[in-house]
């Protein structure tokens, strides 16, 4: 099971999909028109709050719709609160804090602690070695230091010695045991994100085991126990490695996030970079937990059925007990600077052409965001403008997005679309200018401006609907400055204007505020136009296999290929024309799993 989501720079529009998208055709105009005051009234959600004297902030809300409560609690650190050399270590504690505490994880908690420090005694002369190597990779000496076969003598003989400490420790361990108790007590979901400016942990349970989550997520704020710290540590190396590296747009997508923030630390991904996952250190990450998981930097939240009298009791008794921090957090002092000139970046990949543009806008909360949060939806889905104008209109495209994502300290838009075969990148891009054009300098008329409204009405309506929703809500609005947040949009989204969207689209998407990434596609071995197996499929059909073939590039592992040729043929397609692609791409798949086979 896993536990663990990283959300990438678009964590904005994840949370949005509960907000609005799909649900337009839930509510008519003249519906909605005629209970708009009643769900406005209805949309509220009844937050109680408390804070306890060590500093823990808490959030109540009673639903007994059913006997279940979602609890979770967020923690206000993120990527942004990193800096060079430690970068990724927000997310590697979202991975830490399931490994359990003296009493979960371990038959042993006493010789548990003695492998620890002894394994801390070994990392240290390794860093040593680790810091020698480095030199040589400076005067050119190493060509690679990522590469095992390049390591010095003595480290490996440290590292060797380290792996029996590493195998002493797992004959003691317990693994996954803290998803076991939840899992044994009725709870389920348990999981966990990590953004640029929070990190976020949730769980469903039966009302009844309500005691059981407070003495849980309590004693990992309490005593939490870092157990196997480096080998988590190259589980994200290799969490990295297969979402970033290992993928079409991945590192190009990392490189152009990079480009586009000057001096802001979203400059770096959450996930971190590749030379600073594997250098940082256990005690590196004591001090970040001591400084950004104290009480005063999270805030506790439940949602179902329960009463607060009850709550409040448990919570003093349990989350009481954590000691005060003795040194606020520092805040994120960086800003970004002023963009002053277009950039542009030109990538090779192996993926469909597209064209990927960006334009810094405004941070969560601030008043120019309501206004843009409307310019998306009136951009996107197969209703909105862009599909209409350049996959039905224009027919230059074969898909399309757009997103404002308002974080914390900053915020970006993005628009961009996928590049139909037979049409080249600047008709794409000039098109959705065309498009952003038309905001700035037209009227929208009332109907497509109160269509979008309804949409955020059915998507704020559909998030009441059960706990979990109004929980995540209540996280991500809590983590990016105010839980109020949740309460306070609704109407201020409704108020949007057809001129406050002239304002802000004339506002920010200018020329000089612009980044864009136009992506071609980058020939690989047997994916070319001219490649004989392609010629007669459709023109949808072609971008489909070549990023098929892209993807099979990139694995190395045979065995994964097999179990994807086996789930292939379980299902055989009857029309002519998907059988011939399905015939396709099992040849390709095959000719892949044989020449790993070779290796």
């Amino acid at each position: 099971m896993t536990h663990h989501l990283s959300f990438g720079r678009r964590i904005q529009s994840k949370f949005g999909a509960y907000r609005s998208r799909g649900f337009g055709a839930l509510l008519s105009a003249s519906c909605f028109l005629a209970g708009l005051t009643d769900f406005g009234v209805a949309q509220q959600i009844p937050v109680v709050e408390r804070t306890l004297s060590n500093g823990f902030r808490l959030l109540l809300v009673e639903r007994h719709n059913e006997p279940r409560i979602a609890g979770g609690f967020v923690v206000k650190v993120g990527s942004a609160n990193e800096r060079p050399g430690i970068t990724g270590i927000a997310h590697l504690f979202e991975h830490m804090m399931f490994k359990g505490t003296p009493t979960l994880g371990t038959k042993d908690s006493k010789r548990d602690s003695e492998i620890i420090q002894e394994q801390e005694q070994m990392r240290d002369q390794m860093r040593v070695e680790e810091a020698r190597m480095r030199d040589a990779w400076r005067r050119g000496e190493l060509e690679d230091l990522t590469n095992p076969e390049t390591k010095s003598p003595r480290w490996k003989d440290l590292e060797k010695q380290f792996q029996k400490l590493i195998e002493a420790q797992r004959e003691i361990l317990v693994k996954n045991e803290f998803d076991r108790v939840y899992t044994t007590a009725g709870a389920s979901g348990m999981n966990a994100f990590t953004t640029e400016d929070m990190t976020g942990y949730f769980i469903d349970v039966p009302a009844n085991k309500l005691e059981l989550w407070m003495w849980m997520e309590s004693e990992r704020l309490l005593r939490p126990v870092f157990r196997e710290f480096y080998a988590e540590r190259d589980v994200v190396f290799e969490e990295r490695r297969m979402r970033t590296e290992s993928t079409p747009l991945g590192k190009f997508a990392e490189q152009f996030n990079a480009m586009f923030w000057d001096a802001h630390p979203y400059h770096w991904p959450v996930i971190g970079w590749p030379s600073d996952i594997p250098a940082i250190s256990k005690a590196q990450a004591d001090d970040f937990f001591s400084l950004y998981y104290q009480p005063q930097n999270i805030t506790l939240v439940l949602v179902g059925d329960f009463k607060s009298g009850e709550v409040d009791t448990m919570v003093s008794q349990y989350f009481g007990r954590i000691p005060k921090g003795n040194r606020p957090p520092p805040e994120v002092s960086t800003l970004e600077v002023p963009q002053l000139a277009e950039k542009r970046m030109y990538a090779e990949a192996e993926t469909n052409p597209q064209v990927d543009i960006l334009w810094r806008t405004v941070a969560f909360q601030h008043k120019d965001g309501y206004a843009l949060n409307v310019l998306e939806q009136l951009l996107l889905g197969r209703t909105g403008r862009l599909y209409k104008g350049l996959v039905q209109g224009r027919q230059i495209a074969t898909d399309i997005y757009a997103s404002q994502d308002s974080r914390k300290w900053a915020g970006l838009f993005n628009a961009g679309a996928e590049v139909k075969e037979g049409h080249k990148h600047d008709e794409v891009e000039q098109a959705i200018y065309a498009e952003l054009d038309r905001l700035k300098n037209e009227n929208i008329a009332d109907e497509e401006l109160q269509k979008v409204k309804n949409q955020f009405a059915a998507g704020a309506f559909r998030r009441l609907t059960s706990n979990m929703p109004i929980l995540m809500q209540l996280i991500f609005s809590e983590g990016s400055g105010d839980w109020r947040e949740v309460n306070e949009s609704f109407p201020k989204i409704q108020a949007v204007t057809s001129a406050d969207i002239q304002r802000v689209a004339k506002k920010y998407f200018t020329k000089e505020n612009r980044s864009v990434a136009i992506y071609s596609r980058k020939a690989s071995p047997g994916s070319n136009t001219d490649d004989p197996d392609i010629a007669g499929l459709s023109g949808d059909q072609k971008p489909i296999i070549r990023q098929f073939m892209g993807m099979l590039n990139q694995e190395k592992d045979a065995s994964k290929l097999k179990s994807m040729l086996e789930q292939m043929d379980a299902g055989t397609a009857t029309d002519p024309q998907k059988a011939q692609f399905q015939k396709i791409l099992r040849k390709k798949l095959e000719a892949r799993i044989t020449e790993l086979q070779k290796k």
